[in-house]
C-alpha cells in the first residue's frame, strides 16, 4: 500500500493557506494575514498566555512566533502583560482592534469550510474531522 498522508497533508496546508490569504485581500482585510490570523484564533480563544502555549496550539516554532508578535504588537493587535505569579514572565493579550476583527476572521473561516468541504455530507465532515484529531493527537506524542 502507497501512504501519501503526509504529502497530501503537506498539499493541503499550502494550498489553503493561499487561499485562506487571497480571501483575505478579497475581502480587503489587510490588518492581519494567514499566519497572524492562526495566533489571533488562539487568544480569542484564551487570552494572557504564553508565547508557549501559543507555540503548542498554533504548531509555529518559538523562534518564528517572537518576531511574529513583535510585528503584530507593532501593529497594534497583541500586547504583551505582566503575568500576576512570575513577574519575569509575559503573557499575550488582544488588543481592542484584534478583538474587532473576530467577525472577519470567523467569515472567512467559514468561507474556507465551505471550501474545504464542499460536496461532503455533514457525516463526513464529522469523521474527517475526527479521522484528523486522531492523525494529530499521534503525531503529537513524537513532539
Amino acid at each position: 500500500m502507497d501512504i501519501q498522508a503526509g504529502n497530501m497533508i503537506s498539499q493541503i496546508k499550502r494550498v489553503s493557506d493561499r487561499i485562506f490569504d487571497r480571501i483575505l485581500s478579497e475581502r480587503d482585510i489587510g490588518a492581519f494575514n494567514g499566519a497572524q490570523g492562526r495566533i489571533l484564533y488562539v487568544l480569542w480563544q484564551e487570552e494572557n498566555i504564553s508565547l508557549k502555549e501559543i507555540a503548542g496550539r498554533t504548531g509555529l516554532a518559538a523562534t518564528t512566533l517572537t518576531s511574529m508578535i513583535d510585528r503584530m504588537e507593532a501593529s497594534g493587535l497583541v500586547c504583551r502583560v505582566p503575568d500576576s505569579s512570575d513577574r519575569r514572565k509575559r503573557l499575550l493579550a488582544l488588543t481592542d482592534k484584534a478583538r474587532s476583527l473576530k467577525e472577519d476572521y470567523d467569515a472567512v473561516s467559514s468561507q474556507m469550510a465551505g471550501i474545504v468541504y464542499a460536496g461532503f455530507s455533514e457525516e463526513e465532515i464529522l469523521q474527517c474531522e475526527a479521522m484528523l484529531g486522531r492523525i494529530y493527537g499521534n503525531l503529537r506524542r513524537y513532539v
